[in-house]
């Protein structure tokens, strides 16, 4: 079973695995651990990663970048309109109204979901992966930004499915750097002591964020995050840009942005400018040739200059580190270390706004690039059954407060109910009770809107089905299960009716109810909340969890689990009670379609099985050029003896009519037609090929045959001589052994001479393959017989000496030869203490 973390990003991915007994960041194909989220799409074929960040500035138009920020969003949404200006390819509104792109794939436009695009980049980490691990690969966790809504979420779990993962966890990015941070360190307090608090800033291309986490020895618990979405290292980038384009205007008279070509050039190169002003606070200068209209342009810029540009963008580095400390109600002093990664945070000026904020200097002990993708390979290997991981437990919180709304029969006509505040603990479960007549449906959104960075509200609505009164009209007591799970995403995760059970007696001897309530007047309200912690990254779970009352008027009460459950088992006994599971209609906002979801998972196939194809023809035909020029290469100098001038210069035009084909009419053909193409090469070129290469290996197979005939003969010498070595040697065994050697003898001899005769343009008598055939014959039938060992004489032991071996000392003897050593046999002596000794 494998075990991968992906830290997708919005510029570049990280893929981790465990293996070896700890986590390490694999490569790809070009031996780079950063792949580029970056696919470009052609007229036959596929380029992600590397391969298509080459092809930017070329195929600008099919080339797609920069899309993650469009995850789980409707194509009219202000953030996509946003986006759209910035990018060089074109969006398009899909037909169940969110944003896909438009490219052209195969000659033809076509438009790609989201999920798709996302699902591409990540069926190529996992194809990574699969190399570097030499196994399948299905499990993984991938990370998300912590402000990422249900919708978002989603909408990258339905990406895994299409590059056929299966999603264990969808971790937030601050979440997994701090599980990076925490599960190495052994210094940690105890769970009894005050927890070691610790910041992590993330602020990588496109976004930035903050939390605070507490840790305890095996426990890491986050107390509040916070973000900026918008902040991130293309916005220095965008400064950058502009400030050029506007100097470029003016000294050049160009207009950067109408040529998107010339601006995605720009982009590359402020980009490696920003980089270096990071490392070098000196003039730093920017040359780009033939840049617009076969326009070289030059400028120069330094750190200082760059820091006044970007004066308002520093700025907002301090807003949110304010904010997370509030949240989690902590001073500077409660603070132990702040650990920074991504790759903005490398620039001066947002380390030194950092520092000035917490008057504490910056920890850099995780890896900036990589800390993401190494804390979701340890939360797999934690996840995983196949892996043994140090216990560690990892509370998450909700990023925004989610409320229930309802229909009650009061004036106003609605109930409402905030399940989740913000910061609240996650994974978790609450079970809520209602008193209903007849089927309601519960509609989930975010609280405070002007909190989440996105333009709906909505989360979804699920409809509770089959609820009927109770038999004596009473209205039917509804258990409703609401979760935010180990993903992040909020659910109704089950719900079940309480049926009260009319038996013989007074049915008054129990109390009908399981858990103490607080009904309203009109048993529409809801009655009370149940809390259901879960500890999604754990193998089991505690067998009581907290649990919360919520009357209607807001007063909590909390009873304890072991009393609760007492009261529903003696309940359950009297048979007063039956719970049955109720079935939920749920309607998520921007939800893919099962259908929809599975049309593009077909899709993605036929994509990587056009792409397998089209590498298979690729490789044919180079497999054609390769052959041209090494045989002809190779016809001038180590074949040239071997061919004769006539075959020589037809060969040299066959070879130079090939390589005319291949780059005319043979552009492009179909696979079979370059396999031909070869195999009719090799027809004139093997002979030679062969010619040469048994020309080389002839005379080493010949003189190994020739020691070892010589060998034998020696052998049949010495028996003649009537050495002892060999005297109990068969004759007649010795004489076949002689026969067969003269016949040997007589073989090679031939072969030799008739091979003599021919010159080295001429087809060998014997091959090399013969002669080592001949050799190993000669070995089976010859060694056998000559190597026979001797048999063994036994010599007759003189029977006093054997008598005294076998039955004791003789007489007048002292027998001190069989005495046994008592030093020796020490251990005898332990075994057997009971036992009487006997001299």
């Amino acid at each position: 079973m494998s075990v991968v973390g992906i830290d997708l990003g919005f510029l570049n991915c990280y893929i981790a695995v465990a293996r070896s007994g700890g986590i390490e960041t694999i490569a790809n194909e070009y031996s780079d651990r950063c792949t580029p989220a970056c696919i470009s799409l052609g007229s036959r074929t596929r380029a992600i990663g590397n391969a298509a960040k080459s092809q930017i500035v070329t195929n600008v138009r099919n080339t797609i970048h920069g899309f993650k920020k469009l995850h789980g969003r409707s194509f009219d949404d202000p953030i996509v309109q946003t986006e759209r200006i910035r990018l060089p390819y074109e969006l398009q509104k899909m037909p169940n109204g969110s944003a896909g792109v438009k490219v052209r794939y195969l000659e033809e436009e076509r438009p790609f979901a989201i999920e798709q695009v996302t699902g591409m980049l990540l069926a190529k980490l996992k194809e990574t992966s699969e190399n570097a691990l030499k196994k399948p690969v299905a499990d993984c966790v991938i990370s998300i930004p912590s402000f990422f809504t249900d919708a978002e979420r989603r909408s990258v779990m339905a990406a895994a499915q299409v590059a056929g993962l299966n999603c264990l966890r969808l971790m937030n990015e601050t979440t997994a750097v701090a599980l990076a941070y925490g599960i190495y360190k052994q210094d940690l307090p105890p769970l009894d002591e005050k927890p070691r608090n610790v910041i992590f800033i993330d602020m990588g291309h496109s976004a930035y964020q903050v939390s605070i986490c507490a840790f305890n020895k095996g426990k890491l618990k986050v107390l509040a995050t916070t973000f900026d979405p918008y902040l991130g290292g293309r916005n220095f980038d965008e400064a950058l840009v502009d400030y050029f384009c506007d100097e470029f205007k003016t000294k050049y008279k160009i207009n950067v942005k109408e040529n998107s070509r010339a601006l995605l050039r720009l982009y590359q190169e402020c980009e490696k400018l920003k980089k270096l002003m990071s490392a070098n606070a000196s003039d730093l200068p920017l040359n780009i040739e033939c840049f617009m209209n076969d326009l070289d342009v030059s400028s120069k810029m330094n750190r200082a200059q760059f820091e006044q540009l970007c004066a308002s963008l520093f700025a907002r580095v301090e807003p949110p580190l304010k904010a997370v400390m509030e949240q989690a109600n902590l001073q500077r002093e409660d603070i132990s270390s702040i650990e920074i990664v991504g790759g903005a945070t490398r620039i001066p000026a947002v380390k030194e706004q950092i520092t000035k904020f917490f008057l504490k200097d910056i920890s850099t002990t995780l890896n900036a690039d990589e800390a993401v993708a190494r804390g979701c390979a340890l939360q797999c290997a934690i996840l995983s059954p196949a892996f043994k991981v140090r216990e560690f437990s990892i509370t998450d919180i909700v990023p925004y407060s989610i409320t229930l709304r309802w229909k009650t029969s009061f004036e106003d006509g609605t109930g409402e109910c905030e399940v989740f505040c913000k910061n609240h603990p996650a994974p978790f479960s609450k079970v809520i009770t209602f008193h209903k007549k007849e089927p309601f449906e519960l509609e989930a959104f975010y609280t405070n809107l002007n909190e989440v960075p996105y333009p709906d509200p909505r989360i979804g609505s699920f409809t509770i089905q089959n609820i009927f009164p109770q038999s004596d009209g009473d209205s039917s007591k509804v258990k409703v299960k609401v979760r935010i799970n180990i993903h992040g995403i909020f659910s109704v995760a089950s719900a079940s009716v309480i049926e009260k059970q009319n038996i013989e007696g007074d049915h008054n001897d129990a109390p009908m109810e399981t858990e103490t309530s607080f009904k309203s007047e009109s048993k529409d309200d809801v009655d009370k909340m149940q809390v259901d912690q879960e500890e999604g990254h754990q193998k089991c779970h505690a067998e009581h969890t907290p649990e919360e009352e919520i009357d209607h008027t807001g007063t909590k009460t909390k009873s304890a689990p072991s009393d609760k459950q007492d009261r529903l088992n003696q309940t359950m006994k009297k048979g007063k009670v039956k719970s049955i599971e109720l079935p939920i209609q749920s309607s998520l906002c921007r939800q893919l379609g099962q259908d929809l979801l599975n049309s593009y998972i077909e899709n993605e196939g036929k994509m990587i099985m056009q792409d397998k194809l089209e590498k298979e023809r690729n490789d044919a035909k180079n497999a054609v050029e390769e052959y041209v020029y090494d045989f002809r290469d190779k016809l001038g100098t180590l074949y040239e003896k071997f061919i004769t001038q006539e075959d020589f210069s037809k060969l040299s035009a066959i070879l130079e009519d090939t390589e005319n084909w291949l780059y005319e009419e043979g552009e492009d053909q179909p696979k079979q037609i370059y396999v031909d193409k070869l195999q009719e090469l090799k027809k004139y070129g093997q002979p030679i090929q062969i010619r040469y290469m048994e020309h080389e290996e002839r005379p080493k197979a010949l003189n190994d045959l020739g020691k070892k005939i010589q060998l034998v003969m020696k052998v049949i010498e010495a028996y003649r001589n009537k050495d002892e070595k060999y005297d109990h040697l068969d004759p007649a065994e010795m004489e076949k052994v002689e026969k067969y050697i003269s016949e040997a003898m007589s073989w090679l001899n031939s072969k030799m001479n008739a091979q003599n005769k021919l010159s080295l343009t001429q087809d060998p008598v014997v091959k090399v393959s013969e002669i080592v055939t001949k050799s190993k014959e000669l070995d089976n039938f010859c060694n056998p017989i000559i190597y026979k060992p001797k048999p063994k004489v036994e010599v007759a032991e003189d029977p006093a000496k054997a008598n005294s071996e076998h039955n004791g000392p003789m007489d007048g003897q002292s027998g001190t030869e069989t005495k046994p050593d008592p030093t020796k046999d020490n251990s005898l002596h332990t075994k057997s203490s009971g036992e009487m000794e006997v001299d």
